[in-house]
């Protein structure tokens, strides 16, 4: 199904990605060592892959076995996985997170098919997640059971090192928290791989989304560092969850270390060292300004809540005396939806609705202009975004003094945390069921084409599965279980990311049919998922 035939490997060799100084590297260099001496001259070779499965080294090994697997791919750099290699054990321990041995005729590539391999995967003991796989290889006549349990100590022994990196991890995050905390009243904050410490400044000012927000903003810093020198960190302004916005100073806790520290204080008393990057947007126009009145055009794609918006400008003193689709102009008939039109202009004073604007036909568009340039009457229009306006559309919405722009959900994941609040409490669930940062997070990563109506699906959805609790990612439709984007995109990387996440929630995750919507093969569909960092 991926293309991939038995006589050659479709292999990625990247021996520029290859971290030599992560704290996999780090745990195992001591294991690796120790195997290199119990081994001795023997005809094995140990392999080390990282959690993407591409092999950072091969550092043991009879030469003659290593010079052999060098021509097959198996180099620094060489990414083994299922869809590119077939079945061995670097990459099906890889993909079934379990120990796997794979012996001669096992193997889907003919070239290996020489050889036994036993693949074991190495999981962080705190965070659980995979961090590369300990592979050793020999040939077929060299095979021992005695392989097996041999490489899961090794595999055991790097897990005990990543779980004694991790605490004294944890140890430099206690005390650079501690140091800066002290005798001081502003909020400070630590965030580490699975550790969050905060002082009561921090808890009582941050929501727990906010962390994603600041964990995006050091992304960079730590172990990678972030080019500013100790004396001058980088300092940011950042609007929170609350709406309140402050200045953030942020630094790595240690050289070489992941956590990353940060101090808060009021906008005023810090100058940010740099301004804030991304695209601006053009702040819309509230619905408070809009006076009764004056004409109100309110675009946006489909489910942005433009009917919503439209429905607020109403209140005590503003009743809507009517609401026309002019989709049904087509379906009644021009002249049926004109008389019904002009009757609710002559009715009482308040809002006149009409939606949809740019589907109006000729003659019902010149009728509502006329009506727009009547003082006792007070219209406001739906209908698609300002820039995609044309003909008669466009010449209705421009006749608007007051236009409001809705922003697409995907442009305004920041105000997530508050309209899934929003849609709790419609629901009558606001103060049981809680969405976590990690669903919030998930959530994020989704393109949204269905804009608020798609959410509002989804919240309803979670709903009907649970009424109380917190909300992970595990409770979110199958489709909707996609992780955040780490990084920031190019237009042509984001069109993609959409295309290839609306393809995959479309299949119900399925990898195949996605590739064929797509008309790509499932190898480029895999390859693009791993650059876009998109997980189903």
């Amino acid at each position: 199904m991926s293309g991939l035939t038995t006589s050659r490997p479709d292999l990625r060799v990247e021996p520029d990605v290859v971290d030599r100084r992560s704290r996999l590297v780090a745990a195992a260099e001591p294991v690796l060592a120790d195997l290199a001496e119990q081994l001795g001259d023997a005809a094995y070779c140990v392999v080390l892959a990282d959690r993407e499965s591409r092999i950072v080294d091969v550092p043991v090994g009879a030469r003659r076995l290593r010079d052999r697997l060098a021509g097959l791919g198996v180099v620094a750099g060489g990414v083994f996985l299922e869809e590119t290699t077939g079945t061995n054990s670097i990459a099906t321990a890889h993909e079934l997170r379990q120990g796997i041995a794979v012996h001669g005729e096992e193997h889907y590539l003919e070239p290996f098919k020489g050889f036994s391999c036993y693949g074991h995967p190495i999981t962080h003991p705190v965070t659980h997640r995979l961090e590369g796989v300990l592979d050793i290889t020999c040939f077929d006549r060299d095979d021992s059971p005695l392989l097996r349990p041999f490489l899961a100590r090794a595999a055991h022994d790097i897990e005990e090192r990543l779980l004694r990196t991790a605490r004294r991890a944890e140890q430099r995050m206690l005390a650079a928290f501690q140091v800066a905390a002290a005798g001081r009243n502003r909020p400070v904050l630590v965030l580490g791989e699975g550790v969050v410490l905060a002082n009561p400044a921090a808890v009582e000012l941050l929501d727990p989304v906010d962390h994603i927000r600041l964990r995006e903003l050091a992304d960079g810093v730590g172990r990678r560092g972030t080019g500013a020198s100790p004396q001058s960190p980088p300092v940011r302004s950042v609007r929170l969850t609350s709406g309140r916005e402050v200045s953030v100073r942020f630094q790595a806790v240690a050289p070489g270390a992941d956590g990353v520290l940060f101090e808060f204080t009021d906008p005023g008393e810090v100058r940010p060292t740099a301004p804030r990057r991304g695209p601006v947007r053009r702040a819309p126009a509230r619905t408070a300004d809009c006076l009764p009145g004056t004409p109100v055009y309110i675009g946006g794609a489909a489910g942005t809540g433009r009917t919503t918006t439209a429905r607020s400008l109403t209140g005590a003193d503003r009743v809507l005396i009517g609401a026309f689709d002019a989709s049904e102009a087509a379906v009644r008939g021009e002249a049926a939806w004109l008389v019904d039109l002009d009757a609710a202009a002559d009715g009482a004073p308040g809002l006149l609705l009409v939606e949809d604007v740019h589907l109006l036909p000729e003659a019902c568009a010149v009728r509502l202009r006329r009506l727009m340039e009547r003082p006792d009457l007070w219209i406001a229009l739906t209908g698609a975004p300002l820039a995609e306006l044309t003909g008669h559309g466009a010449a209705v919405a421009a006749a608007c003094p007051a236009q409001i722009e809705l922003p697409r959900l995907r442009d305004r994941t920041e105000d997530l945390p508050d309209l899934v609040r929003a849609m709790l409490d419609d629901l009558g669930l606001g103060g049981r069921l809680r969405f976590t940062s990690a669903a919030l997070a998930a959530l994020a990563g989704h393109p949204w084409p269905g804009n608020l109506r798609e959410l509002r699906t989804v919240v309803r959805t979670v709903v009907g599965r649970r009424s109380a609790g917190d909300v992970t990612p595990r409770d979110l439709p199958a489709g909707y279980q996609v992780s955040p984007r780490l990084r920031s995109m190019t237009p042509l990387e984001r069109a993609e990311h959409d295309a290839i996440a609306t393809a995959l929630r479309e299949c119900g995750g399925n990898k195949l049919r996605a590739a064929e919507r797509l008309g790509i093969s499932r190898t480029t569909l895999y390859s693009r998922m791993r650059t876009l960092r998109i997980t189903v």
